[in-house]
């Protein structure tokens, strides 16, 4: 056991790769650097699969990125209904994002999402937006009058709500994948190599998708209630 709480602070502690020296200096962590990593490799699939489109007679790579970008946005679209679609690109994105950064670990790459810190920036952007979202489709006024429904009284739990929402998205999105390394580390303990590695497809692909996908479940849910 004092083995697995070695790895764990390990996998908790975020190291410091290198510094810019601007401001007394600014420390840029692993968890950014692997981040930037997966920006550079979506922008460049990216402009890889969009070049040269065509309205017709398309080729069989932009059939490729049609299919991706269509299952992804109805997906999203699906849950957050029409009312919300200006919303589907930034929740679309996040989907992808948070996806691919629970699954890195397989790479070899310390997931983005063990630390605290991105999940926190994460669920603050969400929640940011959904308030933006209700005070855009309602106004400052009714926004503001939500607070007091359906009583006064009830206006500090109504209130004290905007805080609890993105400390449950961030602390769902971060006890479930540090969860999952707890679980294969226990797993290692007491089995043979063969049960952990069939185990891992499932904890560092299925459950690392589908933590992404109710990440922006809940968020969808949020504008959705917001701007009905």
């Amino acid at each position: 056991m004092g083995d697995l709480a070695k790895k764990l602070m390990e996998e908790l502690e975020c190291e410091t790769v290198f510094t810019i020296p601007v401001f007394g200096g600014i420390d840029i962590s692993e968890s950014v650097v692997v981040t930037w990593i997966i920006m550079a490799v979506l922008i460049l699939i990216s402009i890889c699969l969009t070049r040269n489109l065509k309205i017709d007679h398309i080729s069989k790579r932009q059939a490729v990125a049609e299919l991706i970008v269509t299952k992804l946005t109805g997906l999203v679209e699906g849950i957050i209904g029409p009312e919300g679609k200006a919303y589907v690109p930034y929740l679309t994105t996040v989907l992808v994002y948070i996806g691919i950064a629970n699954i890195i670990g397989i790479f070899g790459f310390k997931s983005p999402t063990k630390d605290l810190t991105v999940t926190i920036a994460l669920a603050v952007m969400s929640i940011v937006l959904v308030e933006a979202a209700g005070i855009y489709h309602h106004g400052v006024k009714k926004w503001l009058h939500k607070f007091v429904e359906p009583v006064l009284i009830v206006a500090p739990i109504n209130i004290l709500e905007v805080v609890t929402r993105p400390l449950s998205l961030c602390m769902r999105l971060f006890g479930n994948v540090l969860g999952a390394f707890v679980i294969m580390e226990l797993i290692k303990l007491v089995c043979p190599m063969v049960v952990p590695g069939v185990l891992s497809l499932y904890f560092d692909l299925f459950d690392g998708i589908l933590q992404a996908y109710v990440f922006v479940f809940l968020t969808s849910l949020y504008i959705s209630e917001a701007i009905e």
